[in-house]
């Protein structure tokens, strides 16, 4: 039997934005609720996942918790019933499914865009975040180390991350579609969020935009990205003139209410098209706002990418992807195996080095220092090589299946149930 690994997965494949926008986790959310899944649930080996397009929870159990996870989320963010939001998750409570669904999105296999780099990024700090909470156990520590070892060969071995095919990407696409007929259009960029700080560099490196001006409340930091991608850069306080000026408006602000609100757009007086792009979650944008006469918006599900030489690249990658995925997925499945008889080799490593060390006492008054060092020296290896053979076998009884036969046998002969599990 596999470590009991499971997943919980709220996603765009079944959850349209409004649902994803509703059920999304902020970084200070996310850490609240590891705290509440490790202490109050008892969960470990836990991974809070939450971006624009999937909240996801990994973790594991005897038994599916999905139901009192789901219900501690509901409570976090106070909806009065969870349960009618059941049908857009999905459940994984199967080792195998649960660890091959955590590879394919940190991959970006499982994105939007497919091989979308940013996902990567996401996982590493959801790791960091579990790390910090004391939450993530020996397996989820093996799991995530062996899917940034599988990350960097996919990197490496394949043309899987080659080219710009990503959200942020896909963003800028959108922007040259929507203004094709516009000369010298004029685009404004409110907030920095990771997509939205994407999408400026994207504008740094194009041709075919040269009026791109950033907006952010913080003034610094819109600094240091205008300088490192050549674009403007002006004060919050003067965002609504540079409103009336712009022909798209794209916004990545992170708030937990539209921050575009029909009465303020409709202060702008639009007297031909202006596009509003939401690269947010929560959206940014009200959706109301495309009532107002001459606004179009597009929110994040709206942002696809077109059929790009690099996406189609990434596309005919993907069977290389899955096989090294497969091939990390036999790995890690050995060492989970293995866990399983680790136990049996320290209690067996522990009674044989109990039987040295009582020999050691009764022969040791008679033997010089000298002697003593040498005799305690012979025995411990002599331990290694009898204990070489057992690891041997039980680790070969692992990978066919079999270990519960030898461990039975070992801990007869050994009387292994007198000795403490290891810590």
């Amino acid at each position: 039997m596999l470590h009991p690994f499971k997943a919980v997965s709220l996603s765009f494949k079944k959850a349209p934005l409004a649902i994803r926008e509703l059920i999304s986790l902020d970084e200070a959310a996310c850490r609240r609720f590891l705290h509440t899944l490790h202490h109050e649930l008892a969960l470990t080996d836990l991974l809070v996942l939450s971006t624009c397009n999937r909240t996801e929870i990994y973790y594991s159990a005897e038994r599916d918790q999905s139901p009192a996870i789901i219900a501690a989320l509901g409570q976090l963010k106070g909806l009065a019933d969870v349960s009618e939001y059941y049908p857009y998750f999905d459940i994984l409570d199967q080792h195998l499914d649960a660890v091959r669904h955590l590879f394919e999105v940190a991959m970006g296999l499982d994105a939007q865009v497919v091989g979308d780099l940013q996902i990567s990024n996401q996982v590493k700090q959801a790791y960091q975040w579990s790390a910090d909470e004391d939450a993530a156990g020996p397996f989820l520590h093996r799991l995530l180390h062996t899917v940034f070892f599988t990350n960097k060969r996919v990197q490496q071995e394949t043309s899987f991350r080659d080219g710009a095919a990503s959200t942020s990407y896909a963003a800028l696409e959108l922007v040259e579609e929507l203004t094709a007929d516009t000369n010298n259009p004029r685009v404004l960029v409110v907030g920095l969020g990771e997509i939205g700080a994407d999408v400026c560099r994207h504008f740094g490196d194009s041709k075919l935009f040269t009026d791109v001006t950033i907006c952010n409340r913080t003034r610094s930091k819109a600094d240091l990205l205008a300088a490192e991608c050549g674009l403007k850069v002006i004060d919050f306080e003067n965002l609504v003139p540079a409103l009336k000026e712009a022909d798209v408006i794209i916004s990545s602000i992170a708030h937990h209410e539209p921050f575009f609100t029909p009465s303020m757009v409709e202060r702008l007086d639009v007297l031909s098209y202006k596009f509003f792009i939401d690269l947010s979650v929560p959206r940014s944008i009200a959706a109301e706002v495309e009532n107002v006469p001459g606004v179009l918006v597009y929110n994040i599900d709206a942002i696809q990418s077109k059929a790009s030489a690099a996406l189609e690249r990434r596309l005919a990658a993907v069977p290389h992807v899955r096989a090294i995925i497969e091939e990390s997925l036999v790995g890690l499945q050995d060492w989970t195996k293995e866990m399983m008889v680790s136990p049996t080799i320290q209690k067996l490593k522990n009674v044989l080095e109990q039987l040295r060390l009582e020999e050691m006492d009764r022969f040791q008054k008679k033997m010089s220092p000298e002697e003593a060092r040498r005799v305690d020296e012979i025995t411990k290896s002599l331990m290694q090589k009898v204990l070489k053979q057992p690891v041997i076998q039980l680790k070969a009884a692992c990978k066919r299946g079999e270990a519960d036969q030898l461990i039975d046998v070992l801990t007869d002969l050994f009387d292994l149930e007198r000795q403490p599990n290891a810590v």
